[in-house]
């Protein structure tokens, strides 16, 4: 008789966590670290939202960790003057087209969630039927964030 091993879908590839906020030239920012795993390690990137705008801008400087919890802790380590530098540099780099950059990579992350699912299923390890409920969610997030597209391309940010 063979046995078909159960266990939860994966973990979203990504997860957001509240760092605190600052302030920069009268603007204040909220700030976040976003964790995924790069298959060899946890790595956060800070994401500075712009409070007003709601805009955000992300370091390319990444924040390694042995752990989400690792990543995020060492985030909250960091003092008020590297926060503000990562931020200034966040601001210098940003791109023009926030939004459709934001959607851009929500469409990516749910990717690579559909893929491990698939794999997963694949390979025996997740339950038939709930695999694909959540393929068909996942495709389902896939379409939604495709049709807002549309919406974003072509849409500059708010000039600061």
């Amino acid at each position: 008789m063979a046995t078909v091993l159960c266990i939860m879908p994966p973990a979203p590839a990504s997860s957001d966590h509240q760092i605190g906020t600052i302030t920069i030239d009268g603007q204040k920012y909220f700030v976040s670290l976003r964790v995924g795993y790069d298959g060899v390690e946890f790595v956060g990137r800070l994401r500075f939202t712009d409070a007003s705008s709601e805009v955000a801008y992300q370091d390319h400087g990444g924040v390694p960790g042995t752990s989400v919890s690792d990543a995020v802790l060492r985030a909250k380590e960091f003092s008020q003057v590297e926060v503000e530098q990562r931020c200034h540099r966040a601001l210098a780099e940003k791109r023009r087209f926030g939004k459709l950059r934001n959607a851009t990579d929500k469409m990516i992350e749910k990717i690579k969630y559909l893929n491990r699912v698939a794999v997963g299923l694949e390979k025996g390890l997740l339950d038939p039927e709930s695999a694909k409920l959540e393929l068909d969610k996942a495709q389902n997030d896939l379409m939604e964030i495709v049709k807002t597209l549309r919406n974003h391309a072509g849409v500059e940010d708010e000039p600061d």
